[in-house]
């Protein structure tokens, strides 16, 4: 699960940098790292569900 959240994620980084998604916060190309930072609690979230 983590490995397909991981290539989704790293997915709309790359078409947040040739053209910017428009959500809340990620109007500006140089937004993506936020895109980072959300995939990185998410993953925490997935493996401290299948762990717990």
């Amino acid at each position: 699960m983590t490995k397909i959240l991981s290539l989704l994620v790293i997915a709309m980084m790359v078409l947040h940098l040739i053209r910017p998604l428009g959500l809340p916060g990620l109007k500006k190309r140089k937004d993506f790292w936020k895109l980072a930072i959300v995939a990185i609690a998410a993953i925490m979230l997935t493996v401290a569900v299948s762990h717990g």
